[in-house]
């Protein structure tokens, strides 16, 4: 769809399953699964929904799925596609992993980080977007390669270091335009430099929400992921920042839901917030 001067699209990284317990933290399972119904293994499925943005000269990615490199047992637990899933729907939108020029990361968790690189002819790791820049928040970098015990499940090394060792990797601080017509906003609460990004052109805008506030079953605002590290902070963020989606009515993406990829926003008495107008997959 168009955005002002910029084309945006949703495209698939991968559909996967999960413990709908871990999705909805403390949030009795009595309540989530009315409106997220789990299958027999107590799973509800998934999707990443990474964002291409197209400004006439180059081509942006932000975030890249779980990628081809799960073993075959994390691929069985999570029922996770097979193949490069987001390769081959970025080929649909008629682009190779040569024509991606910049890719953004919300943060650094496997189903967000895991497609930006690749297993080679030799099965050595490559970078599966060979000419892009790559733009992650320092804070969250920081943590995530700090080899910290509790935080060595979410973050692989072998997605990272390849990046680390590139050459292509730029680390931001804070609340600053990373490209023309994206910004960041860190957020914190599901990792410490968790960041939403805000895409604008001519007075028309999306934000991209990460983790804090994953599929529009979280709207609520107190509502969040048992993965969250600081779970007051990420009520807190998610509050500010829907709020600011509809004051300025723009385009809320949810990155893990696999029925509503992207939707107008409104109050709800009820629910804090709730869909006004689903726009599907863009």
């Amino acid at each position: 769809m168009k955005l002002g001067s910029l084309d945006i699209s949703i495209v698939s990284g991968g559909r996967f399953w999960i413990d709908g317990g871990g999705m909805f933290g403390v949030v009795p399972r009595v309540m989530w699964e009315r409106v997220f119904p789990p299958d027999e293994y107590h799973r509800i499925p998934q999707e990443t929904n990474c964002v291409l943005v197209r400004d006439g000269d180059r081509n942006i990615l932000i975030d890249t799925g779980y990628g081809s490199k799960l073993s075959d047992k994390q691929r069985k637990n999570f029922s996770a596609q097979d193949g490069e899933p987001l390769v081959e729907n970025l080929a649909a939108q008629g682009l190779t992993r040569e024509d991606i020029d910049v890719v953004i990361f919300s943060h650094l968790h496997f189903d967000h980080a895991g497609g930006a690189t690749r297993l080679d002819e030799d099965s050595e790791i490559v970078l599966a977007f060979p000419n892009a820049e790559l733009v992650a928040q320092r804070r969250e970098w920081v943590d995530a390669t700090a080899g910290y015990p509790e935080l060595r499940a979410a973050y692989p090394q072998e997605n990272l270091l390849p990046l680390r060792d590139c050459g292509q990797l730029r680390l931001i601080d804070g609340d600053v335009e990373i490209v023309p017509g994206i910004r960041s906003q860190v957020t914190g609460g599901h990792t410490d430099g968790h960041q939403v990004l805000i895409i604008e052109s001519k007075g028309e805008s999306a934000v991209f929400l990460g983790d804090i506030c994953s599929t529009s079953r979280h709207l609520p605002v107190l509502w969040c992921l048992g993965y969250d590290v600081h779970m007051q902070q990420t009520r807190r963020a998610k509050a500010k920042v829907l709020e600011q989606i509809v004051q300025t009515n723009a385009i809320a993406v949810f990155d893990h839901d696999p029925d509503i990829g992207a939707a107008r926003l409104c109050r709800d008495d009820r629910r804090d917030f709730a869909i006004e107008d689903d726009l599907g997959f863009l």
